[in-house]
């Protein structure tokens, strides 16, 4: 992976004209990292190349959480004509490489995650756009608009669409007041730092919205398996300033935001095999439907379990994805 043409240019005027530059690990997007690293000066630097990528909202919500006591990386330069950002160095020490190597700190890793949720959700959102129904229906009917073609089938879309605006109205009415929903709260995303905090990372897409989001998003991982009684310990210690009916209405939103989430899921990794051409995403659809037909268990889901016991049977969902026949 080499950078950009415009990177060294870019390094230059900011100081960092003798900087060493080496790939760092990315994520699902068009944005690349590399590393800076100048005699004992490091830093990261984010390659977001428009019209694909808008580092701008980063930057932003950056600032906010860096403003809100939060440790976000500081933003040390930016260009924004070229995408090019650079940004405070947090190391390679993330929670989930750790927690791989020193599984003992799984339970203690996970309160101070949780911890840091419910302090994010006492202070004040981000000024964002809201978590509307249009952006929930929009991430479901990835399902239905990569997924289903992927596995050759003709679904009900229509019913799929009504049954999925009815279960959110509730969790939508419970939006009020938000709070600052990061959206991809999840242990390739938190790193240990070497004061004791927790750097946060990925954030850019962040919207106003439920306190269950980021809480599903971390307690069930896409990329990593959290057992069920972590889970529910996790879940218990967030509500534990909750009387009885509110945790019951709580998780009754949990279990349905996780159930939106990872069906969002399913077709984004569908997305990225069939339309990107990154097949490896489709490994996380074993554990992806375990996760989803967890939450599809909950009361409150009984329509959409319904929905997808008549439209995407078992046989089907335990079916590879053919990579030849998919969508385009």
């Amino acid at each position: 992976m080499k950078p950009p043409a415009a990177a060294a240019e870019f390094l230059k005027q900011n100081g960092w004209n003798n900087a060493r530059i080496s790939p760092v690990a990315g994520d699902a997007s068009f944005r690349r990292y590399f590393r800076v690293q100048d005699g004992d000066r490091k830093a990261i630097l984010m390659d977001a190349p428009p019209p694909h990528e808008d580092p701008k909202p980063f930057i932003a919500i950056a600032e906010y959480l860096t403003g809100s006591g939060f440790a976000a990386p500081e933003i040390l330069a930016r260009n924004l004509d070229q995408g090019l950002v650079l940004l405070e160095d947090f190391g390679d020490q993330r929670m989930r490489e750790h927690l791989d190597v020193h599984p003992e700190d799984e339970d203690a890793i996970y309160r101070r995650v949780i911890h840091l949720l419910r302090e994010l959700h006492q202070a004040p959102p981000a000024a964002l756009p809201a978590y509307d129904e249009a952006q929930y229906l929009r991430e479901v009917n990835l399902l239905t608009e990569y997924y289903c073609p992927a596995q050759q089938l003709d679904v009900d879309t229509e019913g799929f669409e009504t049954i999925w605006r009815r279960i959110l109205a509730p969790v939508i009415a419970a939006q009020n007041p938000p709070v600052t929903v990061m959206r991809d709260y999840h242990a390739e995303n938190i790193m240990l730092l070497d004061d004791g905090r927790m750097g946060l990372l990925d954030f850019q897409d962040a919207l106003m919205g439920h306190p269950a989001y980021d809480l599903v998003s971390m307690l069930q991982d896409a990329r990593r398996d959290v057992a069920d009684d972590l889970e529910e310990n996790m879940l218990a210690y967030y509500l534990a300033d909750h009387d009885e009916k509110a945790a019951e209405i709580f998780r009754s939103h949990y279990a349905i935001l996780g159930a939106q989430r990872n069906t969002k899921i399913i077709g984004i990794f569908t997305r990225l095999c069939v339309r990107d051409g990154k097949e490896r995403y489709l490994d996380f659809l074993p554990r992806m439907w375990r996760l989803l037909e967890k939450d599809l268990r909950h009361p409150a889901l009984a329509p959409i379990a319904g929905w997808f016991d008549d439209n995407i049977p078992d046989e089907v969902r335990n079916r590879p994805i053919s990579v030849t026949k998919a969508a385009p």
